[in-house]
């Protein structure tokens, strides 16, 4: 058989060897290996992995820069302030049995022990925070580090009585080399979580101390970790990949190119210094004619001062370097290292930067609207996995103190834990169009008030209730405005019909005031 497939190669035509060729041709160019890529490393890691290898030397790096640079401190706080604002809302949504109406009297019981036990000597362990400083928390740790830990105490603190408090801790307090014992015998620890073999978590090792506490040093190795049940700890991260059991920072793919800005920024700066300061050296025969001067450790110290000119001895010369002003590529360099760094965030350059003179308005409104679809996406995520979480479990032990009487909890809690979070909303970029157009949406049915009152970050019912007590109080005064569209038109006209206006069921309401004077009762009893 080898001599026969020798053969055939021997007598295969040129269009056989065109073909494979052409087939070579057809793979992906970006898996091809040539001179440009060489030194293009490429492990084949899972998430894990890959986790393992960088995450230590990735957070400390992302804590310096939020430290030190004032664009990756920004970053931070932009991303925080537009996922969480100044907190989330809850709106419990219980109906009554009959007839399926909100069940106001529950409904306000529960949000009133919500609102009361949220306070900051009771939802916190250590009395600090209260439970939106919390949550604000909980998420700038989770774009700063990748990752946050919500541990569950079920204990009373404070003015509160029911025995539920939250500890925050940060990514490095998880020991993720721990390998201690397991709950059984084929789960294994990963990363600092026991799971099981379906992957579920099961237990967390964490470390008593911060591993960077200068007091950790002292713990003896056999008392450093405590293990806590799955069940007590909410694990906040964003999962880019699927198996992915610990969560990277958000900056990861810009940290370099911010390290690299700030030397660029810093190198810039020393040498604008340099130039605007030195102003020129004077040499004489007879040397400087004030030798004294600075000395430190024997040696002269020389600085430079603006409008100072400085004396060389004989003998010496100076070579000056040619310190030019910034030219026109610093501006240009500095954005678009940040736009890099804005990308890799997942928002705007402009949002990073501060800086809208190279926009308009509709490129601005744009990239404004596409960050609001990043931070929503987080914002269900949290629902999910943060609020809900939480508020079942502070739900159970509110009605296991007795703090709260709910029926037939015991048998349907689901029926209890129905709540609506009202994430912050996004202000109007055209007021005047968008307002518009969420009118003509709600009047063909498209939307609801409460979606239109919900993406605004308001509450329906506390905007109803307001609404109300507010017309209640100009009717009681006499007063009529052209915000109460009862009473008058959007050009300020009146609202009440006229003479011979034909009302078919003969209930035009009387009119008062000024109105009053210009019409009358007409025999089918409107006016």
């Amino acid at each position: 058989m080898g001599l026969i497939n020798a053969w055939r190669g021997l007598i295969s035509s040129n269009d056989d060897v065109n073909k494979r060729r052409n087939r070579l041709k057809r793979m992906y160019t970006g898996a091809k290996f040539d001179r440009t890529n060489l030194s293009w490393v490429t492990p084949l890691s899972s998430p894990d992995q890959s986790y393992k290898n960088s995450i230590n030397t990735l957070r400390k790096r992302v804590h310096d820069l939020v430290r030190n640079n004032n664009y990756a401190s920004q970053a931070i706080r932009y991303a925080t302030n537009q996922i969480v604002g100044q907190g989330v809302t809850m709106q419990a949504q219980i109906k009554s049995q009959r007839g399926g109406t909100p069940n106001t009297r529950i409904n306000e019981s529960i949000e009133s022990e919500w609102s009361r036990w949220g306070r900051k000597d009771s939802c916190d362990i250590r009395g600090v925070l209260c439970f939106s400083e919390l949550e604000r928390l909980a998420v700038r740790s989770m774009i700063e580090s990748g990752e946050c830990f919500i541990v569950i105490h079920r204990k009373a603190y404070g003015r509160s009585k029911i025995p539920f408090s939250l500890e925050i801790l940060e990514a490095e307090q998880l020991d993720e080399d721990y390998k201690g014992t397991t709950k059984n015998n084929k789960n294994v620890w990963r990363l600092g979580i026991e799971l099981s073999p379906e992957g579920r978590a099961v237990s967390y090792a964490f470390l008593k101390k911060h591993p960077g506490d200068t007091n950790f040093a002292t713990i003896p190795e056999e008392n450093r970790h405590i293990i806590v049940a799955a069940k007590d700890v909410v694990h906040l991260f964003l999962p880019l990949r699927p198996g992915q059991h610990r969560g990277v920072p958000f900056l990861a793919s810009a940290i370099n190119h911010l390290h690299q800005l700030d030397g660029y920024i810093e190198a810039t700066v020393v040498g604008q210094r340099a130039s605007s300061a030195l102003m020129g050296f004077i040499t004489s025969p007879e040397g400087e004619l004030d030798v004294g001067g600075e000395v430190f450790d024997y040696e002269r110290v020389s600085g430079f001062e603006p409008g100072t000119f400085k004396y060389l001895a004989p003998g010496e010369s100076i070579s000056v370097p040619d310190l030019d002003k910034a030219n026109g590529e610093f501006e240009p360099f500095v954005r678009a290292m940040l736009r890099s760094m804005a990308s890799g965030l997942g928002c705007s350059f402009e949002a990073i930067s501060s800086d809208y003179s190279q926009s308009n308005y509709s490129s601005s409104r744009l990239a404004m609207l596409q960050d609001r679809d990043h931070w929503r996406t987080i914002q269900k995520m949290l629902k999910e996995s943060f609020y809900q979480p939480i508020f079942e479990q502070w739900l159970e032990m509110a009605v296991l103190s007795g703090t709260l009487s709910l029926p037939t909890y015991s048998t349907t809690p689901e029926v209890y834990e129905k709540v609506r979070w009202v994430c912050r909303g996004y202000s109007y970029v055209d007021p005047q169009k968008e307002i518009a157009a969420q009118k003509e949406a709600v009047r063909c049915g498209f939307k609801t008030l409460t979606d239109v009152v919900s993406e605004n970050g308001g509450d329906i019912e506390e905007l109803l209730i307001a609404r109300q007590t507010e017309l209640a109080k100009l009717d009681e005064m006499n007063i009529i405005t052209d915000s109460d569209p009862s009473a008058t038109n959007k050009s300020g006209g009146s609202q009440f019909k006229p003479i011979n206006t034909v009302d078919p069921f003969g209930d035009t309401e009387e009119p008062t005031g000024e109105d009053a004077e210009n019409v009358a009762e007409g025999s089918d009893g409107n006016y």
